[in-house]
């Protein structure tokens, strides 16, 4: 298998950005295809009640993707040490480690909320009416979140093992097929929302196969290893995982505040503006996930220069890769918003016809929601360094505080501004935590 040659201790930064970011970021925007091209086909093709449908059971899937990225971040940062090191068993030893914990964890989500979808479908805020359609989609997209999660982690590691064109088309490969899958099952087939979620459950499936089949058998570095039962190896293997949920932590974090805003927003848009609301919102939530992976692309691609830089201490380049990571993510948050802003009938048109009234709602709020992004993308970046040079605290706090401001803001704002204060509630979330980004930069620099 054909990789990149990369010397992350030698190449030039912006280089070495290039080469990982443009993969990076078109796998990510591919993987976010997936379910974008859901929303698209399920609006056109079963309505507006069924994306809110979906919308309430994406919620617990970040989740499980924000432990996937937990891992993964953690359990690259620490190989990159290792290998910066000369230590490639123990950098091995670390991703399989990661992968193993993640798949009992998805194990158990999967038992705990299919013995009662229905029991489930209520806790996450679903209506008696929408219940058929969400008891009808949560099944598969749940089952699919295990080869989210081989993704979510695996990505990084093959990245860092010197295949970031691999890593990129095991997110395309996917995209690609869940479009032609959401086609075939939703209008030939006829099968509505459940042909949606079985879309995306097979389109994943094919992704996490394609990156254990790399780790398994195609690695260079990085190949996953056998796990010895003794009772030290035990021992091992439980503080290798607690330092790589330490390190990463604050990526689970920034996942469940996609999370806490698609279900506080689910309520608060319920609340006011019934089902309609959850309709238009859910066009919103389906973009979201687009400025998220930017982010995190960004906070991704630099992340393996900075780690290993660092293991090295050299100073210099982790600052030089952390200054770019930064004049990158205000550039590509500014890009984003002026599309929000300058084209939201086209990108709400996407989804729902132009004479509904989910489709109005949406496209009076989209201008508002956009003024975020610029913040949310700068925030994931910000975050990603600290986690990069072990800085623990700091990226949990920062994390802590985008879902922690999010809930007050969400029940604040519809008080204050009426129906445009809910879509403006990211944007107050968001900016308060960049200022305390900024404000413990310039005290600490």
């Amino acid at each position: 298998m054909q990789r990149d040659s990369v010397d992350l201790g030698t190449v030039e930064i912006p280089r070495l950005f290039r080469i990982y970011f443009i993969p990076t970021l078109l796998g990510m925007l591919s993987l976010c295809a997936v379910t974008a091209t859901d929303g698209i086909f399920v609006g056109r093709g079963v309505g507006s009640d069924a994306l809110a449908a979906v919308n309430i059971c994406i919620s617990p899937t970040m989740v499980i993707m924000g432990i996937g990225l937990m891992l993964g971040m953690g359990a690259s940062v620490v190989s990159s040490i290792h290998l910066a090191n000369g230590n490639v068993k123990a950098a091995r030893l670390n991703v399989t480690q990661a992968l193993l914990l993640a798949t009992l964890i998805v194990a158990l989500f999967l038992l705990t909320t299919l013995a009662s979808p229905e029991a489930t479908g209520r806790l996450l805020g679903s209506s008696e009416s929408l219940m058929p359609l969400v008891t009808a989609y949560m099944p598969w997209i749940f089952l699919a979140c295990l080869f989210q999660v081989w993704g979510a982690i695996g990505l990084f590691i093959v990245r860092l093992d010197g295949s970031p064109k691999y890593a990129m088309w095991c997110n395309v490969l996917p995209g690609l097929l869940n479009v032609l899958l959401d086609y075939l099952f939703i209008f030939p087939l006829q099968m509505g929302i459940r042909g949606a979620a079985l879309a995306t459950c097979i389109s994943c499936a094919v992704g996490g196969v394609m990156i254990m089949g790399y780790l398994g058998v195609f690695a260079a570095t990085l190949r996953l290893i056998r796990i010895k039962l003794s009772r030290k190896s035990m021992a091992l293997t439980f503080r290798n995982i607690g330092y790589q949920c330490k390190i990463g932590i604050s990526a689970l974090l920034g996942e469940a505040t996609m999370g806490v805003l698609m279900l506080t927003g689910n309520l608060v848009f319920m609340r006011y503006m019934g089902n309609d609301g959850v309709g238009a919102f859910s066009i919103a939530c389906y973009y979201c996930p687009f400025v998220f992976m930017i982010g995190n692309a960004i906070a991704q691609s630099v992340q393996p220069i900075i780690s290993y830089n660092y293991g090295l201490g050299c100073r210099h380049r982790v600052m030089a890769a952390e200054r770019l990571a930064i004049f990158s993510a205000i550039v590509c948050g500014l890009t984003v918003t002026a599309l929000f802003v300058f084209a939201p009938t086209t990108m709400v048109q996407l989804f729902l016809d132009g004479d509904l009234p989910a489709t109005r709602i949406a496209i009076a709020g989209f201008p508002l929601f956009s003024a975020a992004f610029v913040f949310f993308i700068f925030n994931l970046t910000a975050i990603g360094y600290f986690q990069s040079v072990k800085r623990v605290m700091p990226s949990i706090v920062f994390a802590l505080l985008r879902g922690t401001y999010l809930i007050p803001v969400f029940i604040i704002m519809p008080e204050i501004f009426g129906n445009s204060g809910i879509w403006l509630s990211l944007f107050v979330s968001e900016s308060l935590t960049s200022l305390c980004i900024v404000m413990f930069y310039l005290h600490n620099k």
